[in-house]
């Protein structure tokens, strides 16, 4: 059996989680396997040996921010295999000022989700949040859209390029229905790309041709819990086809070198 950690899982407060889950479920068209609690989470991914989880949810309007890192703070405090991602919103008037914020609560990154808070990943009002955490937290952006181009992969290869020290974990092998435009624009650079809401459309082919040329140890497991389940994703990476080197790699090895070198504040 496998290490694992677990990149990309959102969760929800209990009384809000099913309702949460189910209307990312009809966003994406897609039947939710769980049901968005955290005591689900654990449930669902202690099945494969997860040992690690990083969880995180969006503001989807500026006035959340605060209260969603909180939350997230608190979970990552009473959960010791729950590790938090913050989330930021380009209406704040003071990013650092959270950015400090979140990093003395002990979260460990930052959760972008371009569609569902409204802007583009190379708008002008995003550049104060990728300044604020350049070369502090890394950064996981939701990639890929099949109705906009919010998230393109075109639109984080110009953030990259002004951005060289940030770290980004760019979700869905780099883009959810845009994977062309992923090899195109994202694989072999300097990002990280996480196998989450992939593995069931791309296929074991394309997804080893896709780590062999981005690199085995720029990838990362994440099962984006609640819309799929933990069983079902690890299925589906180990009939990639990679060696067991490879295996451990994305499974645990990156993603626990990537948390450890998050500066301690």
């Amino acid at each position: 059996m496998y290490d694992i950690i677990d990149i990309h899982a959102h969760i929800f407060p209990d009384k809000i989680a099913e309702k949460a889950a189910a209307s990312i479920g009809r966003y994406y068209g897609v039947k939710m396997r769980h049901n968005g609690t955290v005591e689900n989470l654990l449930k669902s991914g202690s099945r494969i040996n997860v040992s690690r989880y990083v969880v995180h949810s969006s503001a989807t309007v500026v006035e959340q921010v605060m209260a969603i890192n909180d939350y997230i703070a608190e979970t990552q405090a009473s959960h010791p295999e729950i590790t938090g991602f913050a989330t930021l919103h380009p209406g704040l008037k003071d990013v650092a000022a959270e950015v400090d914020r979140v990093i003395g609560l002990g979260l460990k990154g930052i959760k972008l989700h371009p569609e569902f808070q409204h802007f583009s990943i190379d708008d002008d009002d995003m550049m104060p949040i990728y300044e604020a955490v350049e070369g502090r937290l890394p950064v996981l952006i939701h990639m890929g859209d099949e109705n906009v181009d919010s998230s393109s992969p075109v639109r984080l290869s110009r953030v990259l390029d002004r951005f060289p020290g940030l770290v980004v974990i760019a979700a869905h092998f780099g883009g959810y229905r845009m994977w062309d435009l992923s090899c195109r624009y994202l694989v072999g650079r300097n990002v990280y790309l996480d196998t989450s809401s992939s593995l069931a459309f791309i296929g074991p082919e394309r997804a080893a041709d896709m780590i062999r040329k981005h690199g085995a140890e720029k990838v990362l497991f994440g099962s984006d819990y609640p819309m799929w389940d933990h069983g079902e994703e690890l299925e589906r990476f180990l009939a990639i086809g990679l060696t067991e080197e490879e295996r451990r790699a994305i499974l645990f090895e990156n993603a626990e070198k990537l948390l450890a070198g998050v500066q301690e504040h």
